[in-house]
């Protein structure tokens, strides 16, 4: 699944200039779907919070009973390795992946034997800061901690948030804003969300239902550490229908605007153009 060009992979101890095949037909990622990974980011020379996300790749395999041969640390230096590969102002894309190779009881429990492991490299532009999105509603749910593996980054979680933004594209939005199995928003089908009403922001508290993002978690931080009060809570479409401003926060572009939720209509709002501000800044200070 390529999302850029100028691929590199890392597979099998070795650096690869190409996306190269890492599975086989009868691996047990290919019928039950055991794949995690992580998405970091390279950009301007930096790579924030890298190391955060190569040690949530391996919490990810550890959950969905994978055994991962690799530790965060381990998979930061071959991160890194990779990198040096690019020119330094080059926006690359960065994702470790674990998969299950041997099959367990019945075939379906992955075996205790190693995952496969891989790291791939795109370029992939960030968005420009005043690239905004519109979002809409749609009928999927996300699920509960009990019946799917919500505490691992896992490919297999993907297919409903696919359906989401299928949903929502027919009806003409960018993505859609979710609600968890309660009927309360959770995040978008693609990112976590933040909401702005009287210069306070908001944003759902985690619950099991959505992945409580390292670049959500440092938003909230940086915007706290600014002066602004963040408060995690239960929100509805109501509370996203009388707010200000939103936003999305996730790793492939940190900040994107939301101008519009299914007719209701935004702006492009001071704490949403703080947010990526104080995220650049501190990027560059802990580099």
């Amino acid at each position: 699944m390529a999302n850029g060009t100028n691929i590199k992979t890392y597979f099998d101890g070795a650096w690869h200039d190409a996306d190269i095949p890492v599975m086989r037909a009868a691996d047990h990622a290919t019928f039950q779907g055991t794949t995690v990974f992580d998405g970091a980011r390279f950009v301007y020379g930096l790579a924030p919070d890298l190391r955060a996300h190569c040690d949530r790749v391996v919490r990810s395999a550890k959950a969905l009973s994978l055994n991962p041969g690799k530790t965060g640390a381990e998979i930061f230096d071959i991160v890194w390795e990779g990198l040096k590969r690019y020119p330094k102002d080059t926006p690359v894309y960065i994702r470790p992946n674990f998969f299950g190779i041997d099959g367990g009881a019945y075939g379906i429990i992955p075996a205790e034997t190693e995952a496969g492991f891989y790291v791939v490299l795109e370029e992939v532009p960030i968005g420009a800061p005043d690239a905004a999105s519109t979002l809409t509603t749609t009928r999927f749910h996300r699920p509960t901690l009990n019946t799917a593996v919500l505490d691992a980054k896992a490919g297999c979680l993907y297919p409903n948030n696919a359906r989401m933004l299928m949903e929502a594209r027919a009806k003409g939005y960018d993505n859609a804003l979710v609600m968890d199995a309660l009927g309360n928003v959770a995040e978008t089908a693609t990112a976590n969300i933040f909401m702005v009403r009287d210069g306070e922001a908001f944003t759902p508290i985690p619950n099991g239902t959505f992945l409580n993002g390292i670049t959500r978690r440092r938003h909230i931080a940086n915007l706290r550490a600014d002066g602004v009060t963040v408060t995690e809570t239960v929100l509805t479409f109501e509370d996203f229908r009388a707010a200000d401003e939103v936003f999305m926060t996730g790793n492939l572009n940190k900040v994107t605007p939301v101008l519009e939720f299914d007719g209701t209509h935004y702006q492009h709002g001071p704490v949403t153009k703080r947010a990526r501000e104080l995220y650049w800044d501190w990027a560059a200070s802990a580099a």
